[in-house]
């Protein structure tokens, strides 16, 4: 990777991923295993990003093995079952707080990789802008952590939208 590379600017980074669709039935499969993307403390999703299936792995880093934080934030991006490892790989995380901080992902076998602090508590948009052979450019993203929609969430907030309308 060079420093040519161009940086993820405010022009392609939005709040919502309009071309970034989760796909069915992956969110969560690690090794087979489904856990709505948390097992033993790791954090899977994979979305449908123009065609592509871009996997975002986060997961607390162990000391030994920061790159530049304290989690690993790990990007896989697959196109007909076949792994894509010849890209320019851009990542962006928007904090609770709302500041934000851009990082180039250096390859690491199949997975593109770099470190963010992801330790203090909120949900912090995890986003890619990836460059392809054929020169385009995509953009994806999710949060981290994903929301846990529990059903006594789900109750409470249709009671509390009844009660708006019924007064």
């Amino acid at each position: 990777m060079t420093g040519t590379a161009p940086a993820i600017t405010n022009d392609h980074m939005h709040h919502d991923t309009p071309h970034a669709e989760p796909v069915k039935s992956t969110v969560g499969e690690v090794d087979g295993t489904k856990d709505q993307g948390h097992m033993r403390g790791m954090f899977l999703v994979k979305k449908n990003v123009d065609g592509y299936i871009v996997n975002f792995h986060a997961m607390k880093a162990k000391e030994a093995m920061q790159h530049g934080g304290t989690h690993n934030l790990m990007v896989k991006v697959e196109k007909y079952g076949k792994i894509l490892t010849d890209l320019m790989v851009n990542s962006k995380v928007t904090h609770p707080n709302g500041k934000s901080e851009s990082k180039m992902l250096m390859k690491m076998g199949d997975w593109y990789m770099t470190g963010y602090n992801l330790g203090h508590h909120g949900k912090h948009q995890l986003m890619v802008l990836f460059k392809t052979t054929d020169g385009k450019k995509h953009f994806g993203g999710v949060y981290y952590p994903e929301e846990k929609t529990s059903p006594q969430n789900q109750n409470h907030h249709r009671q509390n939208h009844h009660e708006q309308h019924n007064h």
